[in-house]
């Protein structure tokens, strides 16, 4: 019974008590979340991230990733949170981030801001590009 407080975002979702409203989409991700907290994998990781407003300027940030930029380098300069630290959010635990974010975050693999694993987020704050240097 425990596990039911995790569903935080079906509750969210059946609020309005609309027979067939939102019910498909929060299924699933809720199934996923109950089987990536069951012991598998790290429950915190040291996050980096570059937040971008505007699809067009995430872009660019991809490209200069791509061009071999260290991933710290390209978040002082298009980053527009955390900018000052190299896009290091720091360690976070499951649960703590934005659900879209966390879902990506906590499938990469770590690695380093010269070599960086990457991976991208749409959230309410913009578009994100994802690194994990850490987990545990």
């Amino acid at each position: 019974m425990g596990k039911d407080k995790k569903d935080t975002k079906s509750d969210k979702g059946s609020s309005g008590k609309g027979k067939g409203k939102g019910g498909g989409g929060g299924g699933k991700d809720d199934e996923k979340d109950k089987g990536s907290g069951s012991g598998k994998g790290a429950q915190s990781i040291n996050v980096r991230h570059i937040l971008c407003e505007k699809h067009a300027k995430k872009e660019e940030a991809l490209a200069k990733i791509r061009e071999g930029v260290k991933f710290d380098e390209v978040a002082r300069e298009f980053s527009e949170d955390k900018a000052r630290q190299g896009g290091a959010l720091g360690w976070k635990t499951k649960g703590s981030l934005d659900p879209a974010f966390e879902a990506v975050a906590f499938t990469l693999e770590t690695s380093t801001t010269g070599s960086p694993k990457i991976a991208e987020a749409k959230t309410v704050f913009g578009y994100h590009i994802i690194m994990v240097e850490g987990r545990k």
